[in-house]
């Protein structure tokens, strides 16, 4: 019988596969590169074939790696980025390259929209805010400035949807992509078809994919990705969720008492309401299948992890090198340094903008002096992305409409590190824990195939069966001082040098940043 499921998870710079049992222990998993290509300042864009070229190739070294038979496979299901756009002709080919939702070459088209309040009206239909990468706004661009776009498109898909097709062969979605686009009337869980009309996108909604259920069978591998992959032909594939999603499927994300945390390219910060949150505006909202009847609102920026990773590539590319030949992380060495310096005193602080901050502020490191060390600055970076955290969850939590969780979630690169995890903790100010696994987009999407095979009823079945804590934290009171007086810091330091790079517009709330991505 087929016991194993795979996961294939498309992030803004990997392609993640993975295999797990039905217990939800993780085997094995391989990495690939997603590149991106910036063809105008602005712009993001990627090859999908190349994608699902490097998606097809993880799996067949997976599968040859740890010597997996593909009869024991169970299932088949992608995750992938919200939001951005993939376009495909009649013949399934792409019409263009794929935009990430890093992409913010609608700004202008945003700031027309907002003059003539549009977008203070789409938002309401669909239950978040407008912003440069979401779908629709890209659609919108698309129709205006390349409308031979428009003609040539057949289907309108998200990152995930279009590794499904070229493993199923089938044109689907679920309401968890459909509602981090931008199109969905969350309530009624179909296409806002009135408010897009409205929005001048009636064109595009017969190009819109059919919507299904995350935990669905919508295909099975087809016999050229079965040659590509090393599948076998007829092995079953889901629907799945997007990676926003999977990561809190696979945190255990089940209730309205926690909030999830995702620290990755992006800053996401989530929340379960039995109805759609509107006050605050969160940046990303959908129905949620962990919790039947509820939904996740998110508030999402690009000001987390990827800040690191850019440190490390760039200015410790040689220690990068080092650690790696001598069969180390360089994102542990940051660890140890970061470990080793908490006790020290450093005003040191970094804000986290290298991919955007208030009104285009640009990122920033203060408060060195001559006896600052790798440490220190390794700290302030670790310490800046968690205030920008912090500062959108004080936002999510900060309304009307607002969870009161009692429970952090943590996940993404950061929660491998102890030392960040634990001060992920003290500066949110709630017992925190990390699930097990290092795969948490590919898990959630191993989830739905779970439930899509019958190995578990439901998704919160399938949840409870897959998903155990790893580690806890609880604060630390003794660093609640200092954490106190830097984020105070850090917050008005934000404000002044946003003042200072952009001074004639108010600071936006986070939900104006572009982007929506694990």
């Amino acid at each position: 019988m087929a016991k194993l499921f795979i996961g294939v998870d498309a992030g803004g710079t990997m392609v993640k596969v993975a295999a797990f049992d039905a217990e939800g222990h993780e085997l094995g998993c391989e990495h690939r590169p997603n590149p991106m290509t910036f063809p105008h300042p602005g712009w993001t864009e990627r090859d999908p074939d190349a994608m699902w070229r490097n998606a097809a190739a993880a799996i067949r070294d997976l599968l040859e790696r740890m010597a997996i038979d593909p009869a024991d496979v169970a299932a088949v299901t992608a995750s992938g980025y919200g939001a951005g756009i993939f376009l495909l002709d009649r013949a399934g080919r792409p019409v263009r390259p794929a935009l990430g939702s890093t992409d913010s070459r609608a700004a202008d088209l945003i700031a027309r929209w907002r003059r003539s309040g549009l977008a203070t009206e789409l938002p309401f239909a669909v239950s978040q805010g407008v912003w440069t990468g979401q779908t629709s706004v890209l659609l919108a661009w698309f129709q205006e400035n390349e409308p031979e776009v428009a003609e040539r498109t057949a289907h309108v898909l998200s990152c995930k949807d279009f590794l499904t097709y070229r493993l199923s062969g089938t044109i689907s979605t679920d309401p968890t992509d459909a509602g981090c686009a931008g199109v969905l009337d969350l309530e009624r869980g179909c296409y806002a078809a009135d408010a897009l009309r409205e929005a001048g996108l009636r064109r595009w909604l017969d190009k819109l994919s059919p919507i299904g259920a995350a935990g669905e069978l919508v295909g099975k591998i087809t016999p050229e990705a079965a040659a590509l992959t090393g599948l076998r032909t007829g092995t079953p594939v889901a629907r799945g969720v997007y990676d926003v999603v999977g990561c809190s499927l696979a945190s255990g994300f089940t209730g309205t008492d926690q909030l999830g945390v995702v620290a990755g390219t992006f800053s996401i910060n989530s929340t379960l309401h039995p109805i759609p949150c509107l006050d605050p505006m969160p940046t990303l909202q959908s129905p949620y299948p962990g919790a039947p009847g509820h939904y996740i609102a998110t508030i999402a920026t690009p000001t987390s992890a990827s800040n690191l990773e850019w440190l490390c590539r760039t200015m410790l590319a040689a220690e990068a090198e080092r650690a790696l030949r001598a069969g180390r992380s360089i994102y542990d060495i940051c660890s140890e340094l970061v470990a080793e310096g908490m006790e020290r005193e450093s005003d040191a602080m970094f804000l986290p903008y290298l991919f955007g901050g208030p009104d285009g502020a640009p990122g920033a490191l203060f408060g060195l002096t001559a006896g600052s060390s790798l440490g220190d600055v390794l700290r302030a970076v670790f310490e800046g992305i968690v205030f920008a955290h912090r500062t959108d969850i004080d936002y999510l939590l900060g309304g009307g409409s607002s969870a009161q969780p009692k429970q952090v979630l943590l996940a993404g690169g950061p929660s491998k590190s102890h030392v960040w995890s634990q001060m992920f903790c003290d500066v949110i100010g709630l017992p925190l824990t990390v699930a097990e696994g290092s795969e948490f987009g590919a898990k959630g999407a191993a989830i739905c195939g779970a439930v899509a095979t019958g190995a578990a009823p439901d998704i919160p079945t399938a949840i409870a069966q897959m998903t155990r804590v790893a580690r806890s934290y609880t604060p630390r009171t003794e660093r609640l001082s200092r954490i106190d007086r830097q984020y105070d810091r850090y917050r008005r330091m934000s404000r002044q040098l946003s003042d200072a790079w952009m001074p004639a517009g108010p600071e936006p709330s986070p939900s104006c940043f572009a982007g929506a991505q694990a």
